[in-house]
């Protein structure tokens, strides 16, 4: 599918928690964060801001708002997390971008959220919030 046709198809539902992205060296309850990610070198969390004192942190930066993307087409819209991250820096803001496997979430300053939104809302997301 093509990007101009699969983003007015793919919603972006913005998460009402703040969130917070940690480095970590000793996981104890997983379930309880949004996601975590390990490779060899490090334990990386997103979660609420509210379980920070669950952790044991060794670096953290936050306070975000976490953006959900439902493609229309996952795998299939080339560009599509491009033209998100365009959007964003054409606003002159910096994101942060995780995934799983269908979905694609992107984190931003929670104090420049709302111009996030309506640049994403602007390119032709449609726009839901959390209740």
């Amino acid at each position: 599918m093509d990007i101009k046709e699969a983003i007015p198809k793919s919603i972006a539902a913005i998460m009402k928690d703040t969130y917070v992205y940690v480095k970590t060296g000793i996981l104890e309850k997983p379930n309880i964060h949004f996601m975590v990610s390990k490779d060899k070198d490090e334990i990386t969390v997103v979660t609420k801001k509210e379980n920070l004192k669950k952790l044991n942190v060794l670096e953290v930066v936050g306070d975000y708002k976490l953006i959900e993307f439902k493609p229309a087409v996952p795998f299939q819209t080339v560009g599509f997390l491009a033209k998100i991250a365009e959007t964003i820096a054409n606003e002159g803001m910096n994101i942060l971008i995780v995934s799983t496997f269908s979905k694609d979430y992107i984190m931003i300053k929670e104090e420049l959220c709302e111009k996030g939104i309506l640049a994403l809302k602007n390119v032709g997301f449609p726009i839901e919030y959390e209740k």
